[in-house]
């Protein structure tokens, strides 16, 4: 039994966004505010340098369309519907999402960059919404 790409690249997809928590804790802590309390309540991300928002909205970001690409996946999984289509939409995916983020962060995803990248996130979830029921047809 081989172990699909789809699944390989859904790991990864996962390690990032369990990771992508790290650069925002990196720079809250890096920029903490004196006086305040963060377990008492957070303070707002507009009292930090534009990196940590931007941090912050990356993961926000990545799990807005890691849930449905990573659930899409999961039942062409169980379909047995991994095609060519599948292998390429979710390769094209994990490294659009990679881009987003490292963008993102650094600051260098501008528009109409970062919004194209987001856009093509989601043509990828629909084309594995595609692939689904395709498979059962």
């Amino acid at each position: 039994m081989t172990f699909p790409t789809e699944l390989g690249i859904l790991t990864c997809l996962m390690i990032l966004a369990a990771s992508l928590w790290i650069p925002y804790i990196v720079g809250v802590n890096k920029h903490a505010i004196a006086g305040t309390d963060p377990f008492v309540r957070p303070t707002p991300l507009d009292q930090f340098p534009a990196w940590v928002h931007r941090a912050h909205r990356a993961h926000l970001n990545l799990l807005e369309q890691a849930l449905p690409f990573s659930v899409l996946v999961l039942i062409l999984n169980a379909i047995d519907g991994f095609t060519g289509l599948t292998y390429w939409t979710a390769i094209v995916f994990f490294w659009v999402r990679m881009i987003h983020a490292v963008g993102m962060i650094s600051g260098f995803a501008k528009m109409p960059l970062r919004p194209m990248l987001f856009l093509i996130g989601w043509v990828c979830c629909l084309l594995m919404a595609y692939a689904v029921f395709a498979a059962r047809f």
